[in-house]
């Protein structure tokens, strides 16, 4: 039982704190400058304090997912309270979709859009599992293996999992059900392969080579379609930096030094489910880096500079001049012409080799760390590692 110390405390900013009236419980709580104060009718037992304690969380979720009603009509104490059965504690336990919709709005204000959009993502997803109790994990997961791929449900997992973490540590919740749950989903490909699919020089000048040859689909008596002749400097230049294909997406003339000895990568370029393109400042890992320019690169860059280029415009528009739809590139262009020279690759696969290449020409793993924008310990686990092996030979 609270005591009266305790109750004559004001409550701060978006809690609500259990008070004592005339021997009465009431909820006393302020919310955008207003004073609130909601008489429970109950008298202070400890059955009841626990029916208060519910109610007293209910209205702080609906703070957190904007659902707060001002009115108080929503907390007003029902039969169930008005009847004071002392052997009926009143639970609160919010919906999948309520706690999801608080979470998602506590983090919007820190998250990149894109981040956002693959929250925005999952809000469809678990909007089609109906009124299953948020509590009942095994359910949550039978439900989502019937509407969507079993991968997309260990992502959604993975999702309420930290929701729900979220939802413990602001007392919302009482439990995670959902801890450790995605770890027992098969893993992913990239989990079971981890290995770099990176091509040899060899294979990287023979890709360059028939971008810039392919003039369109020869039908027998002329070239017809799109030529991706116009995506060779786009593909060169992933694979001279080693960048990921939405940095060079949304790279721009600003982003270039006036002599090429240098790119400075500051952003990206990503396209959202609707295929809207939207640009991110800063990299994965939120930072900005200074790469240097080889020969070859600077070949490149000086070649397809404007005369005066506009500061704002890209560096590698697409035909059309809006920018890149990477999954549209991948489908059609890059599938088309490098899956017969090495299939099962994506643009990926170019950071893959620039890495690769500059650790068997003995650049320090620390400067190629910061060239890529990742860490030591990757490279040493992903690539260096991989390429010790490749190399040795057991001893006869």
């Amino acid at each position: 039982m609270q005591s009266s110390n305790t109750s004559k405390q004001k409550a701060s900013k978006g809690t609500v704190q259990i008070k004592v009236s005339n021997g009465r419980l009431q909820l006393v709580f302020s919310w955008q400058g207003q004073r609130f104060y909601l008489s429970l009718g109950l008298p202070d037992t400890t059955i009841n304090r626990k029916a208060a304690e519910a109610k007293a969380r209910q209205i702080e979720l609906d703070f957190v997912s904007g659902n707060f009603d001002s009115t108080l009509e929503k907390y007003k104490p029902q039969s169930v309270l008005k009847t004071q059965q002392p052997d009926i504690t009143p639970k609160v336990t919010p919906k999948l979709k309520d706690l999801w919709e608080a979470y998602t709005q506590y983090k919007a204000s820190s998250l990149k859009p894109t981040t956002q959009l693959y929250h925005e993502s999952f809000t469809r997803l678990f909007a089609r599992l109906g009124d299953i109790p948020l509590l009942d994990a095994l359910k949550v997961k039978a439900a989502l293996e019937k509407v969507t791929t079993l991968h997309q449900t260990k992502r959604a997992l993975m999702q309420l999992n930290a929701a729900c973490r979220w939802g413990v540590k602001h007392k919302l919740i009482e439990q995670n059900p959902y801890e450790g749950m995605a770890n027992e989903m098969p893993r992913y490909r990239y989990q079971l392969e981890p290995n770099p699919n990176s091509f040899t020089e060899d294979e990287r000048e023979q890709i360059i080579q028939a971008f810039k040859a392919h003039k369109g689909n020869w039908n027998g008596r002329g070239v017809t379609g799109i030529g991706y002749e116009h995506y060779a400097p786009f593909v060169e230049f992933l694979f001279l930096t080693g960048c990921r294909p939405s940095e060079a997406i949304g790279l721009q003339w600003k982003n270039i030094s006036e002599d090429s000895g240098f790119v400075f990568f500051e952003g990206s370029i990503t396209t959202s489910g609707n295929g809207k393109p939207i640009r991110v400042k800063g990299s994965k890992n939120n930072k900005n880096r200074r790469f240097p320019c080889s020969q070859k690169l600077r070949s490149l860059l000086q070649s397809i500079r404007p005369e005066n280029p506009d500061p704002e415009a890209l560096v590698f528009p697409s035909p059309k001049g809006k920018a890149i739809n990477y999954n549209n590139f991948c489908n059609n262009a890059w599938n088309r012409i490098v899956d017969p020279i090495k299939p099962d690759t994506t643009p990926y696969s170019c950071r893959d080799t620039f890495i690769t290449i500059q650790i068997l020409k003995l650049i320090p793993e620390t400067v190629i760390a910061e060239w890529c924008d990742t860490s030591v310990e990757m490279i040493q686990k992903h690539y260096a590692d991989f390429l010790k092996l490749l190399s040795l030979r057991p001893v006869d």
